[in-house]
């Protein structure tokens, strides 16, 4: 990432980049990224309401992150590319740190800290990732944990069940929260998976 803007990706951009593919250069740097704390605690339109992993500080683990080069010379810019992939709303929404202005954006400081301190030690230029918030208490009126978020994806049914196993079973085996470790004990989960594979 020397001397470029990085991308920062755990989940979904690994395998589907979509628009974003004409806008990076190189392959993904796999575990080239900062460690970040990530749970799969955000309920997601775009996921048939799926839950898909987001940086959580409350209920995450630190994962490691991968990294990609974007081929903007702005970090506003590699922002708007993220941003326009991710269907996100607002820019705040895309996190950013760039390491000669001075600029940052991000939900929690101590995660935009922990990028530019990555940014300043792997000599990226600047870095980029998605900021959406966790949403399951908005969603569901009860708060985050793994035994919600394991009710949760029990209850999800037909599109959406199938969904969510494919998003949370395709997300890199890095990205190795508190309720993937739980969902892999589970006789649903794993019978789910078999049914699937036979298909």
């Amino acid at each position: 990432m020397r001397g470029s803007y990085a991308i920062l990706g755990w989940g979904s951009l690994l395998w589907d980049l979509d628009d974003l593919a004409a806008k990076v250069r190189g392959a993904w740097a796999i575990r080239g990224g900062p460690r970040l704390p990530l749970e799969f605690s955000r309920i997601s339109p775009k996921r048939l309401m799926s839950l898909v992993v987001v940086i959580d500080p409350d209920s995450g683990a630190p994962c490691p992150t991968h990294a990609i080069a974007s081929i903007r010379d702005d970090v506003h810019a590699a922002a708007e590319d993220l941003r326009a992939r991710e269907r996100a709303p607002a820019p705040n929404f895309i996190g950013a740190v760039c390491r000669a202005s001075g600029f940052r954006r991000a939900g929690d400081p101590a995660i935009a800290e922990a990028v530019a301190r990555w940014c300043a030690a792997t000599g990226a230029r600047g870095a980029v990732w998605t900021d959406l918030p966790r949403n399951f208490e908005a969603e569901t009126g009860a708060p985050f944990s793994v035994a919600a978020g394991l009710a949760y994806l029990r209850g999800l049914e037909g599109a959406s069940a199938a969904e969510a196993r494919r998003y949370i079973n395709g997300a890199p085996r890095e990205t190795d929260t508190p309720l993937r470790r739980a969902l892999a004990a589970q006789d649903w989960w794993r019978e789910a998976q078999s049914g699937q594979a036979r298909r």
